[in-house]
């Protein structure tokens, strides 16, 4: 077992204090979004093992993987997924709005990866999609309460939702999501609002916030997207979506095609090893709208959260419909027994509460292991840890 030393990235987003006060670190003042804990090759985790003339050497996981796939992430996981890690694990802390988003499914991303790279598009272009040829499904589990937007809301109650704030550039959006079926209405509005005259949408943008404001309630967070991104198409986009609060311990997935956007809180979250992201809006940053719509899916539904219970080992799984990873929680009390965590895939876990032991490393909030394929792993003493691996 390795202990990982991981990247804390600065988007301009993210709390200044969340991750700090987990680790027991100063602030710095500067954001500390997303602390990264894998072998993504955007910020690879890194770990010390002995040199073949007996020093101690640091290493990015990536290059660990790399030297021995079979050996660190079990022949199973090498042959259902290649020879990567399939999961990345983060601590996620969002002081603001992130952007109203969507991710391919494999299917998807691996036509548009072909594609640009058939175009020569370059891999830092501001315009390229797709960075990878692989999905991103994605869960997110609450550590302190949690605020989102998850999914296409009901047309019908959409429409509701709208009509009340009286503001007439929004009524014939109200009109189409009467349509049916249901899918064609809410394509047909998100095209719409996407493909609006960016001087007027501004207006609908800047009224519908002033009547957000005026109403307050449940319509308190689109004012607030509003304050954050004025003028943003994205602020009624969000509008036709689900607002989730999670509570701690609470945990929302998300699936290929699925709009979604994280507004505020602190959790860990953990998705499939892949950095391909569709904007939808709330962002400055490049939306093409003709791919977006290609991927979306617009399906409306309850977003579901997950409450899961503890078996007898004290493990909670957070059940997810892919392969590609699998997470799960241990809320120990004093004098648990030990519960055994060797599994045929790697795996990572980290402690978010109490002073938990894996093996012989203690852990404090905030620190991970890296665990090979195969590799004994008991986790005894008390305290919260979240445990991600690969479901082969």
């Amino acid at each position: 077992m390795d202990r990982l030393s991981n990247t804390v990235r600065p988007y301009a987003w993210g709390s200044t204090t969340a991750i700090p006060e987990l680790l027991g670190t100063t602030p710095t003042g500067e954001p500390q979004a997303e602390m990264w804990m894998g072998a993504h090759p955007g910020a690879p985790s890194r770990v010390t093992r002995t040199a073949p003339d007996g020093t101690p050497r640091e290493q990015s996981l990536t290059e660990v993987v790399a030297a021995a796939p079979e050996q660190e992430l079990g022949p199973s996981a090498v042959a259902r997924f290649g020879p990567r890690l399939p999961f990345l694990l983060k601590l996620l802390a969002a002081a603001s709005p992130l952007s109203l988003q969507v991710h391919p499914d494999l299917a998807q991303a691996q036509q548009g990866y072909a594609a640009e790279e058939q175009a020569g598009t370059p891999h830092h272009a501001a315009h390229r999609n797709y960075k990878d040829a692989n999905h991103k499904p994605e869960l997110l589990c609450a550590l302190t309460p949690f605020e989102g937007l998850c999914g296409f809301r009901a047309p019908d109650e959409t429409a509701e939702l709208l009509a009340a704030l009286d503001v007439d550039s929004l009524k014939p959006y109200v009109d189409l999501l009467h349509a049916h079926p249901e899918e064609a209405a809410l394509r047909e509005v998100l095209t719409a609002v996407l493909t609006a005259d960016p001087d007027a949408m501004a207006d609908t943008v800047a009224d519908t916030a002033a009547a957000c404001d005026r109403l307050g309630g449940s319509y308190a967070p689109y004012a607030g997207l509003a304050h954050h991104f004025p003028g943003d198409p994205g602020v009624i986009a969000a509008m036709l979506l689900n607002h989730v609060r999670l509570q701690p311990g609470e945990a929302v997935f998300l699936g290929a095609g699925v709009p979604h956007a994280y507004i505020s809180g602190f959790g860990v979250e953990i998705l499939a090893n892949s950095d391909n992201v569709l904007r939808c809006g709330l962002t400055p940053k490049h939306v093409d709208v003709p791919e977006l719509l290609r991927v979306v899916r617009f399906t409306p539904g309850d977003p579901g959260i997950l409450r899961p219970e503890a078996d007898e080992t004290g493990e909670e799984v957070y059940e997810t419909p892919i392969d590609d990873f699998r997470l799960s929680r241990f809320v120990r009390p004093e004098g648990a027994a030990p519960a055994d965590l060797t599994a045929p895939a790697a795996q990572i876990v980290l402690a978010t509460a109490g002073g938990p032991r894996l093996g012989d490393l203690p852990l404090t909030p905030g620190q991970s292991v890296y665990v090979p394929a195969g590799e004994q792993a008991r986790l005894s003493g008390s305290g919260t840890v979240f445990r991600a691996t690969a479901a082969v």
